[in-house]
C-alpha cells in the first residue's frame, strides 16, 4: 500500500509541474528520454541476468501477441458497426492493443509483487509490447495516416529491424542475456542499482506531466469502448487463458496484471504524431492512467481471491 501511495504521489507531482511555468513544455519528453536511455536499461541489466529460464517465461512473452490477435478483429468489427472515421479507427488500432507495460506497468508490478515481479514484466514489455509498437503500430500508423489511393510510405523491414536493434532497452536486454551467470564487480553493481532505483519516480512524474483530459463529444463513444477493452476485456482474456496453467505462479499473476494496464503512452504519441484522432488518443491514455489506480488494485485483489 505504501508503494501504491508513492506512485500516486509521483503522478500528482507531475500534474503540479504541468501547471508550473518553471518547466519547459517538453519536460515530459525529456523525462521519457531519460527513462528510455538510462533508467530502463539499468533495470534490465539489474534484473535479467538473475532470471531462471523455464516454461513460465512463455506466458509474459506470448500473451501480448495473443491479445493483439484477438483485439484487432474486434476493433475492426466495431469500426464497421459504429461507422468510425478512418482516423478514429487507426487511432483505436494503435492505442487499444498496446498496454502501458513499462511506464505504468513496472512501478505497479513492483508495488503489488515486489522486485521479484519485475523480470516477468520486462519480458512482457520487451518481447511483447515493444515489438508490437515497433512493427505493428508503425505499419498501422503509416497505413491510416494517409487517404486510400495516395502514396503511403510504409517502413521497410530493414528500417524496422534497425529501429529495434538501436532501441536502448532492447540493447540492454541482449547484453543482460549474454551476461547471465556473470557477477558484476561491486562498484558496477552499485552504479547500476543507483540508476535503476530512479525508474519508478521519474516514470510516474512523466506520466503525470503528460496527462490530458480534453474530450469532444464525438470521441466519447470510442473512448468508452477503448477503456472497456483495455481495462476489463483484455485482463479477462488473460485470466481465462492462464488460469489453467496455475494461478499461484508469479509469472502468471504478473502477466495478467500487465494485460490489465492502461493504454501505452508511446502508442498514443505515435497516433497523435500520425494525425490519427489526436484528442481521442490523448484521452484514452490520460483517463486510462487515472482509472488504473482503481482497476489495478481490484484485479490484484481478484487474483489473490482466486488463488488456491
Amino acid at each position: 500500500m505504501a508503494n501504491f501511495i508513492f506512485i500516486a504521489g509521483y503522478v500528482v507531482i507531475g500534474l503540479l509541474l504541468q501547471r508550473s511555468r518553471q518547466f519547459p513544455q517538453n519536460t515530459g519528453q525529456i523525462l521519457n528520454a531519460y527513462v528510455i536511455y538510462v533508467a530502463l536499461p539499468a533495470v534490465v541489466l539489474q534484473k535479467i541476468p538473475s532470471l531462471t529460464f523455464g516454461k513460465e517465461l512463455l506466458y509474459p512473452a506470448l500473451m501480448p501477441w495473443l491479445l493483439l490477435a484477438l483485439t484487432v478483429p474486434v476493433l475492426l468489427a466495431l469500426s464497421k458497426w459504429l461507422k468510425w472515421s478512418r482516423w478514429t479507427t487507426g487511432a483505436m488500432l494503435i492505442v487499444v492493443p498496446l498496454g502501458n507495460t513499462s511506464f505504468v506497468g513496472f512501478p505497479m508490478v513492483e508495488a503489488f509483487f515486489g522486485p521479484e515481479g519485475i523480470p516477468y514484466a520486462l519480458l512482457y514489455d520487451q518481447l511483447g509490447s515493444f515489438f508490437i509498437l515497433s512493427i505493428y503500430a508503425t505499419i498501422i500508423a503509416a497505413i491510416y495516416s494517409h487517404e486510400p489511393g495516395t502514396d503511403t510510405q510504409r517502413p521497410s523491414a530493414g528500417a524496422i529491424a534497425l529501429r529495434i536493434a538501436k532501441f536502448p532497452p532492447f540493447v540492454a536486454l541482449v547484453v543482460a542475456l549474454l551476461l547471465r551467470g556473470f557477477d558484476y564487480p561491486a562498484a558496477m553493481s552499485q552504479f547500476v542499482d543507483s540508476l535503476a532505483i530512479t525508474l519508478v519516480p521519474v516514470i510516474m512524474v512523466a506520466v503525470g506531466y503528460q496527462l490530458k483530459f480534453r474530450l469532444p463529444q464525438e470521441d466519447r463513444g470510442p473512448l468508452y469502448w477503448a477503456l472497456g477493452l483495455k481495462l476489463v476485456a483484455t485482463p479477462v482474456i488473460a485470466l481465462a487463458v492462464l488460469y489453467w496453467f496455475g494461478l499461484e505462479q508469479l509469472a502468471v499473476q504478473v502477466t495478467i496484471m500487465e494485460a490489465a494496464m492502461p493504454a501505452m503512452i508511446s502508442a498514443g504519441a505515435l497516433a497523435i504524431m500520425a494525425g490519427l484522432a489526436p484528442t481521442l488518443s490523448a484521452a484514452i491514455v490520460g483517463y486510462g492512467v487515472l482509472l488504473c489506480f482503481v482497476t489495478l488494485p481490484l484485479w490484484y485483489a481478484f487474483i489473490q481471491f482466486l488463488l488456491p
